[in-house]
């Protein structure tokens, strides 16, 4: 079958971008591991020791990131719809986080501590209608923030990623409801005609 024109752009443009390249280089799974690497470099949020659950986390990026950060005294709790290959000392869970009994072996898998961090690199399947689009974007970050209200410990961290569109404003109203700090961030590696930048709310408080 012919590849389309907008395939064969596609296609180009993801074999000469550059951070494609470095994962090559570096030993990453995806180039979304340069968006949390920035972020970590502005707000320093993957200390050792810490706890985080990493959701949406296939290939597993963030969740290598994350687990080097933490080291050996931190955990990391992956999820996701879709398979993951095996990473070390990370415990991953293959599901949709949508659904209760996923969320309840989350949680049991959690156990009483505290997070330290949640992150959230989630995003639904894209309709190409922006309206239900950015409903089910909406709807996955508003879960991250109820499970993040759950687990966290106080002056715990949440970094979502969000579009901007209907609802965006409302949310980060409600961040502020829960978090001291929230920053709107847009790394370099994340394409400048995407719609997505990450939501990094700090010093968590009930």
């Amino acid at each position: 079958m012919a590849k389309t024109k907008s395939s064969r752009r596609w296609l180009d443009r993801h074999v000469n971008d550059p951070y494609v390249k470095r994962t090559q280089q570096d030993g990453y799974r995806s180039r979304a591991a340069y968006k949390l690497l920035e972020i970590q470099e502005k707000d320093r949020l993957l200390k050792p020791g810490m706890r985080v659950v990493d959701l949406g986390a296939a290939p597993g990026s963030w969740s290598q990131i994350a687990s080097r950060l933490v080291g050996a005294q931190g955990q990391v709790v992956a999820l996701d719809i879709l398979a993951m290959e095996p990473l070390p000392d990370v415990c991953f869970i293959q599901g949709d986080f949508r659904e209760d009994a996923i969320l309840a072996q989350l949680r049991e898998t959690l156990g009483e501590a505290r997070l330290d961090l949640v992150l959230s690199d989630m995003a639904p399947n894209i309709t190409g209608t922006t309206v239900v689009d950015q409903a089910r974007a909406m709807y996955l970050i508003e879960l991250a923030l109820d499970l993040a209200r759950e687990h966290l410990k106080p002056g715990g961290a949440l970094v979502v990623k969000a579009f901007q569109g209907a609802g965006f404003d409302d949310y980060v109203r409600d961040l502020r409801s829960s978090f001291k700090q929230v920053a709107t961030r847009k790394p370099r590696s994340s394409r400048a005609e995407s719609r997505e930048v990450f939501l990094v709310a700090k010093a968590f408080h009930r």
